[in-house]
């Protein structure tokens, strides 16, 4: 089927239309991770106007119910789940307020994205079917139990909250993957590791000349999904090139900032930097060929970093020798990107880390946020205590995240069978099954409900996490037509 949208111009236009009618809802309502409240109102208020019964646990997390369509009473109860909340990125010369403005969408060929943010398909558009099927007249279906998360994205603190009994059913269809014709069946767990500098700030010195070096361009992604894909990393990049040049010049260091999320690569970042008067030509130089460099690495992958250098006023502090040494070595020394792939599933990435953020909480206090994730609990606690050690060496504290755990795959599962069953029928083609090196909330759900039965299936979305976030729209219409044939063929109870 060819899909092609070069002609439309709004998300109005686009087909099923009930489901982006919904998903354009969603993306007015603003639902940053830890700020769901007016979103779970908005739900709130769908479930009364449609006279459907709705819980709502301590955390936040939202279960509106709906009954079976007549004839389809025997059907056993399926859970479709989504998470509410989205991760808020966006370009510097972009002007938003993720608080308090809605996304604005742009239908872009085969493509909707957003202008300049990150869309929140990821899983505004998991919700968008959930709340599609809940106001359907015609939707054929068993008993139904649509539950939506908060806070997935820092932290899948809605799912480890999810008490016992707050739901009933023994089958859950996750609908926040991001490859349309792809069923998960398993993901990597993730724990958070965080590096504390800390240090008493020096007069910056008045006869040096200051420069920000800034590194832009670069396109970001998700730390599970992309991390196999060589992106470039903002915070890498400043600390390779920062290495360079305090082993030619005297440095002094007076600001470093780069990334955002832990859950996002670092696609931007800064170093403001004191020099010689007799030192700044030859520090012009060292970017131009270190730019060229990483031009020439990252041209396949990151075409459009950017390396600048711009006089600055001087600032009135700096970080100390000391800890401009070790700061710089230890950013150089993190690892980033892929530890190990799997050994059970051909380019499965097993094993990564992601060195987020490089954050100053003050004059005195530097945070670097990294990530780890990884299919195998060990590997995961491995990869953590790595980085850890590394910035131990460099005297800062550390602190790990609780993490959370993976889910197994489970290649015997039932909806396993019939979701591949019903997507031949549909398609006259095979689903490929797989697992996923990003985060997921199953396998917090199992903690609590460990009969589940569980895939995770969606829509084809790229750069998530990114401003360049994108929907490809004709997957939407293939996975709406799958979710509903495997709605009507779930076996009776």
């Amino acid at each position: 089927m060819n899909y092609k949208y070069k002609e439309m111009k709004q998300i109005h236009d686009l087909k099923p239309e009930i489901v982006w009618k919904h998903f354009d809802e969603v993306t007015r309502i603003p639902r940053p991770s830890k700020k769901e409240g007016k979103i779970i109102q908005y739900l709130e208020a769908f479930a009364a106007g449609h006279r459907l019964a709705i819980k709502k646990d301590e955390t936040g997390n939202i279960l509106i119910s709906k009954p079976a369509t007549p004839g389809y009473e025997n059907l056993p109860v399926v859970i479709l789940q989504s998470h509410m909340d989205m991760v808020c990125e966006k370009n510097n010369d972009v002007v938003h307020d993720f608080d308090k403005d809605p996304i604005e969408t742009v239908v872009d060929g085969d493509w909707l994205r957003a202008k300049g943010t990150t869309l929140g398909a990821d899983n505004g558009i998991g919700m968008a079917a959930e709340l599609a099927i809940l106001a359907s007249n015609d939707i054929a279906h068993g008993p139904l139990e649509c539950l939506f998360t908060v806070d997935e994205e820092t932290g899948l603190t809605g799912a480890g909250a999810l008490s016992e009994g707050f739901m009933t059913g023994k089958i859950l269809l996750n609908l926040d993957s991001e490859d349309e014709g792809e069923l998960f069946i398993g993901c990597a767990g993730g724990k958070s590791t965080t590096a504390t500098f800390t240090d008493e700030p020096q007069p910056a010195p008045a006869n040096l000349h200051y420069f920000r070096i800034t590194v832009s361009g670069l396109k970001g992604g998700h730390s599970g999904c992309d991390i196999h894909k060589g992106l470039g990393n903002a915070n890498k990049l400043i600390a390779r090139f920062l290495y360079i040049v305090k082993k030619h010049f005297k440095l002094t260091l007076s600001a470093l900032e780069g990334g955002n999320l832990h859950n996002a690569i670092a696609r931007e970042g800064y170093a403001v930097i004191g020099l010689e008067g007799e030192d700044r030509e030859g520090v012009r130089v060292l970017l131009n060929h270190f730019a060229a460099d990483a031009e020439n690495e990252l041209k396949r992958v990151d075409p459009d970093v950017h390396m600048t250098m711009e006089t600055v006023e001087p600032p009135k502090t700096c970080f100390s020798n000391e800890l401009t040494e070790k700061l710089i070595n230890a950013l150089l020394a993190c690892p980033h990107g892929v530890i190990g792939m799997s050994h059970e599933m051909e380019d499965l990435v097993e094993t990564s880390t992601n060195l987020a953020s490089v954050k100053m909480k003050d004059e005195n206090r530097i945070v670097v946020g990294t990530s780890q994730r990884s299919s195998i609990e060990s590997a995961k606690n491995a990869v953590a205590d790595q980085v850890a050690a590394t910035f131990l060496l460099a005297g800062a504290a550390i602190e790990h995240g609780e993490g959370y755990p993976g889910w197994a795959p489970d290649t015997t599962s039932g909806i396993l069978k019939t979701a591949q069953d019903t997507y031949r029928k549909l398609f006259r083609k095979e689903a490929e099954v797989k697992a996923i090196h990003a985060g997921l909330e199953c396998g917090l759900f199992l903690k609590k409900y460990p009969y589940l039965d569980m895939i995770s299936f969606g829509p084809t979305l790229r750069d998530v996490h990114s401003p360049n976030e994108r929907i490809e729209i004709g997957t939407v219409d293939l996975w709406w037509r799958h979710l509903l044939e495997l709605l009507k063929n779930i076996p009776p109870a």
